[in-house]
């Protein structure tokens, strides 16, 4: 049963923490550029995630796995520089903790020092749990993901539903207590079943996340660009448009390049 919304002038991983035991829901969307930020953290959206899905949405890769450690850290400092409120989560991509929890936390620092960031997310259970407790170690606040997992896509071969059979989900309840006692502050859940979802939230202390994890969670992320409608070839049962971008802006387009041609921009008012 959700209270009413507190109001925070800086979100922290303490603020999340704070909402869930109200029961307030946390609001989360991505951002890449100085531009997007400033009008998500605007709008009250209480974390931006600057995820490596840049590496689709900016970048026009297949998958997230080419975006480097330096690219990230570009769109991080671009997306704090915009930030008044909301709590900024960075991904550590592809490559940059998954071999040797030294070079995690290498990847992290970097991250911490050079973009700003408030924190960092990286993938995985049982498997990265020492690149987590070297990166908190080290004073920096680690966000969790499960489910599916975008950085594993050629070992899972699918971006379909992960945790429907018994086994699975056993380990995903288990990887989300470990990440929650190794000390995460929130977990992502990515498009697994509903119900699913909700027991993990409910055995947690720490906010559970999800992106088509049903409602029975903490909070919801989205890409923005996605939910905004700027991108239209994507289209999972769990996105919601709440704008169509892209017809809009592809009209605003057609209209200036048709008014450039006909002389009609600049009129007289515009023009010095």
């Amino acid at each position: 049963m959700s209270t009413a919304k507190k109001e925070y002038k800086r979100v922290t991983v303490k603020s999340l923490t704070e909402m869930k035991a109200r029961g307030e829901k946390i609001s989360m969307l991505t951002a890449y550029d100085y531009t997007m930020a400033k009008i998500v953290d605007g709008a009250g959206i209480d974390v931006i995630l600057v995820g490596d899905s840049a590496s689709n949405v900016m970048a026009g890769h297949e998958t997230t796995l080419p975006i480097t450690l330096d690219q990230m850290i570009y769109h991080a400092s671009s997306v704090v520089r915009a930030i008044n409120r909301a709590l900024v989560v960075v991904d550590l991509p592809f490559g940059s903790y998954q071999s040797d929890p030294k070079e995690a936390l290498r990847s992290a620092i970097r991250i911490m020092k050079e973009s700003g960031g408030h924190s960092i997310k990286l993938e995985g259970g049982k498997e990265v749990k020492e690149s987590i407790k070297r990166i908190l170690n080290a004073g920096i606040p680690v966000m969790g993901h499960l489910g599916l997992t975008p950085q594993s896509i050629y070992k899972f071969g699918t971006y379909t539903v992960r945790a429907k059979e018994e086994e699975e989900a056993q380990k995903l309840k288990e990887d989300a207590l470990m990440l929650q006692k190794a000390g995460c502050f929130a977990l992502v859940l990515e498009k697994v079943p509903a119900k699913l979802a909700q027991e993990v939230a409910a055995s947690l202390t720490i906010p559970v996340i999800g992106i088509g994890a049903g409602a029975g969670v903490d909070g919801q992320v989205l890409v923005t660009h996605d939910m905004v409608g700027m991108t239209h070839e994507f289209n999972p049962r769990f996105l919601r448009r709440y704008l169509d971008l892209h017809t809009e802006m592809t009209k605003a387009f057609e209209q200036y390049s048709t008014d450039v041609k006909n002389q009609s921009f600049p009129n007289e008012d515009e023009q010095y």
